[in-house]
């Protein structure tokens, strides 16, 4: 039987959610692409186990990871009877819907229907009674937004979620969001946005701006960009890449010789900090307190502890951020 590490709480660091009551620690675990039949269940098993043992208490998924869709919470159902059913009290488990779940008008977007029978069917699939987040996985430009924010709220209202939050929402479009949950009494509580030293987008387009404005959290996902942000790629293109399969997410195209160029200067300055490359993006991402928190896969409990050590240092003085912004920006 499973009996976690009696000091789980005492090394990572945790932040508030916006102006909320709930902390999350500052690196959370995204069960998107190594939760399913094609991995090994003790290696699931335990890479979640190191996970609550370093202070990770927070398990990120979607209806739709895996795969196939549906498998990492599946996969994350047998682990929580297995071992987790003691300190589910101890857990933040979040799930989303948004994207293609199954077929028809009904099986993706924003509709109350879509929202509401995706997660009675994700908390069938971990054998649970509530969420500790529900969010929107995406802005649904067909569907009027009360109608979405409206089936979060019904979520709470229902006991199925204690908070909801949003992902993929422009600024100007979680600002709406955070209105209307806000008069029907739920709030926003987070905002998942993609978020690297590599992707601006957050900071260029006025996002982090909004949720300071609105007092919401945010948690990154992507900050190692698909494993770009690693050392994966210092040398080109290795076979059995993320890049060499020539993924939806990250293909051949992107991996240039001027990128590679521009990652080995970043590893020289993560060298000269003490870290590696992809715990200086974790670092950078948590600079400052702005982000609540940085979303980390693992394909073993290795690469976890790795991420895990990167909250050692998430100081940077302006000749480090200014070296950082001129290779990022060139």
């Amino acid at each position: 039987m499973y009996t976690p590490h009696p000091d789980r709480y005492a090394d990572l660091p945790y932040r508030r959610t916006g102006r909320s009551g709930l902390m999350l620690p500052a690196l959370s675990l995204g069960l998107w692409h190594n939760f399913g039949p094609d991995r090994p269940v003790e290696t699931q098993r335990a890479i979640l186990r190191r996970a609550f043992d370093l202070g990770v208490t927070h398990f990120d998924l979607a209806n739709n990871y895996g795969p196939p869709p549906g498998a990492a919470e599946s996969a994350l159902g047998e682990a929580l009877r297995a071992d987790f059913a003691p300190y589910r009290d101890e857990l933040v488990i979040s799930t989303k819907a948004g994207y293609l779940m199954w077929p028809g008008p009904y099986g993706e977007w924003g509709s109350r229907k879509y929202l509401l029978s995706s997660l009675d069917q994700s908390l069938g699939r971990m054998g649970l009674d509530y969420v500790d987040v529900f969010y929107s996985h995406r802005f649904d430009p067909e569907t009027p937004l009360e109608e979405t924010m409206g089936a979060l709220h019904s979520a709470v209202q229902q006991g199925k979620a204690l908070y909801v939050g949003v992902s993929n929402y422009s600024a100007e479009q979680t600002r709406e969001a955070a209105r209307i949950l806000g008069e029907l009494g739920t709030p926003l509580l987070i905002h998942q946005p993609r978020y690297s030293m590599l992707d601006r987008r957050p900071e260029d387009e006025g996002l982090l701006d909004a949720l300071d404005e609105l007092r919401v959290g945010s948690i990154a996902y992507s900050p190692l960009e698909q494993g770009l942000l690693t050392a994966r790629y210092l040398d080109g293109i290795p076979e059995d890449s993320r890049a060499a399969s020539d993924s939806p997410f990250l293909n051949t195209d992107a991996v240039t010789g001027e990128l590679v160029e521009r990652l080995r200067t970043l590893n020289g300055i993560a060298e000269s900090r003490g870290q590696s490359l992809a715990q200086m993006a974790l670092a950078w991402v948590l600079r400052g307190g702005r982000v609540t928190s940085a979303l980390v896969g693992a394909s073993s409990p290795r690469q976890l502890e790795d991420s895990v050590a990167a909250t050692r240092n998430l100081d940077f003085d302006a000749d480090e951020l200014a070296r950082i912004d001129a290779v990022v920006k060139q």
